[in-house]
């Protein structure tokens, strides 16, 4: 049988918020990756790192203010950090899943770094927020180390740029697993975004959408289907309105129509779209499908989701 290849991106409700709360969460995302792999899916996996990156940069950073001798840990480093505990409990319950089922396929989880473009104009307009609430005299402090921070209830917060993906370093690292018929987690967070400078890879300051990445990844891989798993079965329009409509199947034109009508929230749906939009037009026969966890194998077989083709 020739065997698909699906890239499956995941949202934040996926995996959760604390540690107690992502290794449940991660279960029922096990559940729905094992549903595909029996529908005869090579699956590789890309996830959100919202919660995760935070509370990482956070304990990190207050650390090192309590103790002097350590270093504050760049955003770089800690997308690196949330990659790694995010996949140790995405593979063990995708693993035990399968196991359960019967079926002996191994789980890979590849540390990915992304390079991204230092003239980004994303970096003239920084968007994602991250760590805990600042006083003024600590924003004080981030703006004079060339970090952006904005007001918010109680103080201020720390914002990031957030560029496009431009290449996966580790591609052929993924692309090899994938052929050999593992189930590979892959640029989680949208990979730790990266600068190249010579033959040199420098950790930048920024979040990658994960979208984005997942889309990128899915173009390389020549793969079949973009499958974007998020918090609705089905995408809306006129979100929360009188005549809000559900999305079922649309043609490629009929999204970019609804984006330039600006139906899709910039950091949420929008990307999904712009993501599932780049990979169906890079290639033949291709299907983006934006579904939740609970639809997935239904959103697969086309029985639901939205599903853009």
């Amino acid at each position: 049988m020739n065997e698909k290849i699906v890239v499956v991106a995941l949202g934040h409700r996926a995996l959760g918020t604390t540690l107690p709360e992502q290794k449940e969460a991660t279960r029922a995302t096990a559940k729905a990756v094992a549903d595909l792999v029996e529908e005869g899916a090579k699956v590789v996996i890309s996830h959100s790192n919202g919660p995760q990156v935070g509370m990482i940069h956070t304990a990190m950073n207050e650390f090192g203010k309590a103790h002097p001798d350590y270093t504050f840990a760049p955003m770089s480093v800690c997308s690196a950090m949330s990659q790694g505990y995010i996949g140790y409990d995405l593979q063990n319950s995708i693993r035990a899943e399968l196991l359960s089922r019967g079926i002996y396929k191994p789980v890979s989880t590849v540390l990915t770094q992304v390079v991204i473009d230092p003239y980004d104009e994303a970096f003239a307009e920084p968007e994602k927020i991250i760590g805990r609430v600042l006083n003024e005299d600590e924003a004080e402090i981030e703006e004079e180390k060339g970090n952006f921070v904005t007001p918010c209830e109680g103080g201020y917060r720390r914002i990031l740029a957030a560029p496009r993906p431009q290449r996966i370093v580790e591609f052929e690292t993924i692309r090899t697993l994938t052929d050999a018929g593992q189930v590979v987690i892959a640029a989680g967070g949208g990979g730790i975004p990266v600068l190249e400078q010579g033959i040199q890879l420098h950790g930048a300051s920024a979040i990658i959408e994960k979208d984005l990445a997942a889309g990128l990844m899915a173009e390389e891989l020549n793969a079949d289907t973009l499958m974007i798993l998020t918090s609705v079965e089905k995408v809306s329009l006129n979100l929360g309105k009188d005549n809000e409509e559900f999305l079922d199947t649309i043609s490629v034109q009929q999204a970019q129509e609804y984006i330039e009508a600006n139906q899709f929230a910039p950091g949420s749906m929008l990307p999904k779209f712009e993501a599932g939009i780049s990979f169906i037009e890079k290639g033949e026969g291709r299907r983006t499908v934006i579904t939740d966890i609970a639809h997935a194998k239904d959103g697969y077989l086309e029985k639901t989701g939205t599903i853009i083709k």
